[in-house]
């Protein structure tokens, strides 16, 4: 059936079919090992600043857009835009817009504040991730309403250990 196989091919594709299967699992052991010490996550930190930013208000998921890389391949500069969608008038627009990331060690990643006179609400920066989390970005209009939009980010690698 196999007359040409060698026994270097043999060693060849068992030594390829073990590493095939060993990177998986090696992967998957790296990534649920649970950050400790100064990149520990703060859940309570979390909490508190969308509590702090929305206050009494029930946040809405229109209106609000944000657009983030689902696979960040580095993790010190993952790109992040977000605009607000509503119109802009003198009478309503956006005063501020937060970017948080829920498992950093120091969730509040960037905080933008706007004037009337701006005319839109929009901006984009880079943030660092410890890890695979969820990025929220919150917007607070004029008029009190606060909009919110979230989007789940896998990194290759910790960006806040390097």
């Amino acid at each position: 059936m196999f007359k040409h196989t060698t026994r270097r091919s043999l060693v060849l594709g068992a030594a390829a079919t073990g590493a095939t299967l060993a990177l998986p699992a090696a992967a998957l052991a790296q990534a649920k090992t649970p950050l400790v010490g100064a990149l520990a996550p703060n859940p309570a930190e979390f909490r508190r600043q969308v509590t702090l930013f929305t206050g009494k208000s029930t946040p809405q998921t229109e209106g609000l857009l944000l657009d983030v890389p689902v696979l960040a391949d580095n993790p010190s500069a993952v790109p992040v835009k977000v605009k607000v969608t509503l119109p802009i008038t003198e009478q309503d627009w956006c005063e501020e817009i937060i970017v948080l990331a829920d498992l950093n060690p120091l969730p509040l990643s960037c905080r933008m504040q706007f004037t009337a006179a701006a005319g839109t609400a929009e901006a984009a920066v880079r943030i660092r991730l410890s890890q695979s989390q969820t990025v929220h970005a919150m917007a607070r209009m004029k008029s009190g309403k606060v909009l919110i939009a979230k989007q789940a980010v896998t990194v290759a690698a910790s960006g806040c250990g390097m």
